[in-house]
């Protein structure tokens, strides 16, 4: 199941579709004939508008811009001018305005020049309007996996079905599944974070999709897709920086051994006269004078006789070993 606002469109999911306008009566003979091949005229010319008019429509096919890509873009546009014209639709709902189906940097850049921007201005309903941009995305040869993933996923969360989406991308049921099943496994702020990722395909993606299933790690991925040492790496680089980050399962710092405590030893009077300490470097007694006056002193004079005394008592314990 999609998730809910995997990518967010301009076309509201909650709002019914406008009704279907009612087909304007043609007049026949020569008259309708003209109209007829002036309103096709009109839809192939290219047309100056004021991208002050234009508005969002479709799906987002972009995971962010490149800045480098993008300034060259707008170097172009203000050298050489604007070569291809974008795609634009009327505005269903509010007169003289204009909404993009594809074109989007081009829109842009032409907004940050001060531009008008040149533009096709077809009659195209929503249906229309996702297979135009599907398949214009199709011939960009610059649009990567994931994005195209991103654009299928969306498709899917506005209820188009998988036959649609698959003529859209002009591609096979099967890929559409592996696209769909990348696309909806991300939300937008996290993808936009990335970016395109040009050089990362379906099988990476899909490794960082199963790794997000792993508790913990999505949530890892996520707090340090916003940190300024992620942003610095460029969009390939920040992939690999989320994978490696939902990879890296923390380790419990082993709690410290307590301390080794020293237990008392007592005389025949039951007074305590030393104690003795066992770590895994060995075995340490004290005698401490203020607890037996002058044992210390004694025990340090008989040290090597009660040393030799022990160590052979020691050895009368162990096992006999059984002869060759």
């Amino acid at each position: 199941m999609a998730r809910k606002g995997i990518l967010s469109t301009a076309l509201n999911p909650g709002t019914p579709a406008a009704p279907a306008a009612k087909p304007k009566m043609i007049p026949r003979g020569a008259v309708g004939a003209l109209q007829s091949s002036l309103s096709k005229l009109q839809e192939s010319a290219v047309q100056e508008i004021d991208t002050a008019l234009i508005d969002n429509a479709g799906y987002e096919d972009r995971l962010g811009m490149d800045g480098a890509a993008f300034n060259q873009l707008k170097d172009s546009l203000q050298t050489y001018g604007q070569q291809v014209p974008v795609l634009l639709r009327p505005h269903p709902k509010t007169a003289g305005r204009f909404e993009i189906v594809y074109g989007r940097r081009r829109l842009k850049a032409l907004r940050e020049l001060g531009q008008p921007v040149k533009a096709m201005v077809r009659q195209l309903d929503d249906h229309a309007l996702v297979m135009a941009q599907g398949q214009e995305n199709t011939s960009r040869q610059d649009l990567s996996f994931i994005e195209k993933a991103a654009f299928a996923a969306q498709l899917q969360a506005d209820g188009y079905g998988r036959q649609t989406i698959a003529a859209a991308l002009s591609i096979d049921l099967p890929m559409v599944s592996r696209m769909l099943k990348v696309g909806t496994a991300f939300d937008l702020p996290f993808l936009r974070l990335i970016g395109s990722a040009p050089g990362i395909g379906r099988d990476r993606w899909m490794t960082l999709v199963k790794q997000f299933e792993v508790p913990g790690a999505r949530n890892r991925a996520l707090a340090y897709a916003n940190t300024p040492d992620f942003l610095m790496n460029d969009s390939d680089g920040r992939f690999e920086a989320a994978l490696k980050r939902a990879q890296d399962v923390p380790r419990e710092p082993k709690p410290a051994p307590a301390p080794p405590k020293t237990r008392a030893l007592a005389g025949r009077d039951g007074a305590e006269v030393a104690g003795i300490k066992t770590t895994a470097k060995g075995v340490t007694l004290t005698i401490a004078a203020k607890d037996a006056p002058g044992f210390d002193a004694w025990f340090d004079a008989h040290a090597e006789d009660i040393i030799t005394e022990l160590h052979g008592r020691w050895q009368q314990d162990q096992p006999e070993q059984p002869e060759d």
